[in-house]
């Protein structure tokens, strides 16, 4: 998967003012997690209708016992993600603001100003964005020894990196690209399917 300054050399959009104001802050796995997805998940499905095809939990909150930034990882998977007048109006009437656009990835975030609880990736159902997504949280669900070694580099990397989120992301991605690589042989033998 490219890093962010290859997708933005690639072609990829940034949209909107920069939240810099937003320290990473890695917590302890909070079990309200779950339920902050499903109320966020049943808003998104009511405004997206039968464009959003799939509505997943997805990031660190979704890994029972994972640190993370306590921030909810929604993917919403849609037919063609290239048609964004598809589902960019009812996202944003969620409190989103569209940030980033990429070729097979569209992500919103709420605006300056608002709490970021919450952010959505909106990808192509079928898509290799979308089965890596799903591929990487389900691996670490079934091995909590990666997703400890997970949690320690990325309070490793907030500690040193606490106001670069650029940075910060861009430091975890040899880690994920070594995970998804094991997850992918794990699917194979496990007949894990997304």
């Amino acid at each position: 998967m490219p890093t962010f300054r290859e997708s933005i050399a690639a072609g990829a959009r940034l949209i909107g003012p920069l939240r810099s104001s937003d320290p990473i802050e890695i917590v302890g796995y909070d079990l309200v997690w779950p339920e902050r997805f499903e109320q966020m998940r049943s808003r998104l499905a009511a405004a997206l209708g039968a464009t959003a095809l799939r509505i997943d939990h997805v990031g660190s909150t979704a890994v029972p016992g994972l640190a993370a930034k306590p921030v909810i990882d929604i993917q919403v998977s849609v037919p063609d993600v290239a048609d964004a007048a598809a589902f960019k109006d009812a996202i944003e009437a969620q409190g989103f603001a569209e940030r980033l656009i990429e070729v097979g990835h569209h992500y919103f975030r709420p605006p300056p100003g608002l709490p970021r609880d919450n952010q959505v990736h909106v990808c192509t159902i079928g898509s290799d964005w979308e089965r890596r997504h799903l591929l990487f949280r389900d691996y670490l669900r079934n091995h909590p020894e990666t997703a400890a070694e997970y949690a320690t580099l990325k309070r490793d990397l907030a500690t040193r990196l606490t106001w670069d989120r650029i940075g910060y992301n861009e430091a975890k991605g040899p880690f994920i690209e070594t995970v998804v690589a094991r997850a992918e042989e794990w699917a194979a033998g496990s007949g894990w399917t997304p």
